[in-house]
């Protein structure tokens, strides 16, 4: 009798991702984590610049459809050499877009793994495991790692002060 050869299971659940890469690093999001996809010279009069750096990877606001997205420098978040980035992350669910140098592809995840407990740090945040694509090991980033609930309150009433200022000086009043 023959030897059986026991074959991959291919039937698992894949999950959609979009691969990026900032710098020479490579990182993949859920597609669905993904709203939209931008060029960074797409974004003209939709972008207005923060002021006053309270989040330092965080320097500017996009105004969407009656939203904020604040935009978080992926060199900054990931501390990477600094970079230039073409691409905007718009993210679905989250007040949140990301500065990527270029989109690689979108890709089938099969698997993700869990962190190796030499993640100890903030990345325990950051990612949400690791998975292999066309042979290499690339961090699955967790859409709602790149700003903190403190974060995103201070960015908040950042903005909310820059534009009330901004209206001020609009209307003849002055700045205090």
């Amino acid at each position: 009798m023959p030897n059986s050869v026991s074959l991959p299971n291919n039937n698992r659940a894949t999950e959609q991702v979009v691969v990026f890469s900032i710098g020479e690093y490579t990182f993949a999001i859920s597609a669905a984590a993904v709203q939209e996809i931008r060029n960074t010279d797409s974004l003209g009069g939709m972008v207005m610049v923060l002021e006053s750096v309270i989040v330092p990877k965080v320097r500017h606001v996009i105004e969407r459809d009656s939203r904020s997205y604040y935009v978080v420098s992926g060199f900054d978040h990931f501390h990477l050499p600094a970079s230039r980035p073409t691409t905007i992350l718009i993210l679905a669910k989250a007040p949140t877009a990301i500065l990527v140098d270029r989109i690689e592809e979108m890709a089938e995840m099969r698997t993700i793994v869990t962190l190796p407990r030499s993640f100890h740090g903030k990345e325990r945040a950051w990612y949400r495991g690791l998975t292999i694509l066309e042979g290499k090991v690339v961090p699955v980033v967790d859409p709602k790692g790149f700003l903190t609930v403190d974060e995103l309150q201070s960015l908040r009433q950042m903005a909310s002060d820059q534009t009330a200022a901004r209206e001020t000086v609009h209307s003849g009043g002055e700045l205090p």
